[in-house]
């Protein structure tokens, strides 16, 4: 069985290295989890490049769902996303919160939209 696969797209390698940790204990290991985060000199920043090898990265079949954290991260994203094939889907929800629910919906093996529309009801989760 394929499973949706998600690409975290920050701002900080460490950000999305432990976003992708936390993913990685409630998914579960056959939903591929990638993070593109930092530039290629490590410094903070986002990196088209690093996007790009994390989508392909995160392919198993089923689509790849895309979350950015913030401003460039999420121009950056758009651009590269639009330069590859139809297929990736940047979805717009918050970056922990949607990941979180992207990832426990793609464990059950959830068709791409399922997926995407978890991470968008993220943002509806009331923390009090």
């Amino acid at each position: 069985m394929a499973y949706v696969g998600i690409v975290l797209v920050s701002h900080s390698s460490t950000l999305a290295a432990g976003v992708r940790e936390l993913l990685a204990q409630v998914a579960g290991p056959d939903v591929r989890v990638e993070p593109a985060g930092g530039t290629d000199d490590g410094s903070l920043g986002t990196s088209a490049d690093r996007i790009e090898a994390a989508v392909t990265a995160a392919d198993a079949g089923a689509g790849v769902l895309v979350l950015a954290d913030l401003g460039s991260a999420v121009l950056t994203t758009r651009a590269v996303l639009a330069g590859l094939p139809p297929g990736p889907l940047l979805v717009d929800a918050p970056f922990v919160e949607g990941a979180v629910a992207a990832a426990v919906l793609a464990s059950t093996g959830a068709d791409l939209a399922t997926v995407a529309e978890a991470a968008g009801e993220a943002r509806d989760v009331p923390k009090f």
